[in-house]
């Protein structure tokens, strides 16, 4: 297993790991910074305000999203074993 080859299969897992996390991540962020906007503007300072919104638009989400990311991580998962014997010897 030469340098190269583990390079690329480390490069291959971290570019699934952000496609699978970015659009829940995206979501938060935005989320996030709508809620923080509204509490700049009405002055309202209640630190579990912020928190509420993010969690369920994360679940919401997940839900329209969860079929597409297990799809890619079943397809990484059974890529890397399906390649499995280039990684032994």
């Amino acid at each position: 297993m030469s340098t190269e080859f583990v390079l690329s299969l480390a490069e291959r897992a971290i570019w699934t790991i952000i496609l699978v996390s970015g659009p829940l991540l995206i979501l938060a962020l935005v989320v996030g910074l709508l809620v923080s906007i509204l509490q700049a503007t009405t002055q309202i300072q209640e630190q579990t305000l912020a928190f509420i919104p993010k969690i369920v638009a994360v679940l919401i989400g997940m839900v329209f999203f969860g079929p597409w990311m297990l799809k890619r991580m079943v397809e990484f998962t059974v890529d890397l074993y399906q390649n499995l014997n280039l990684f032994v010897g």
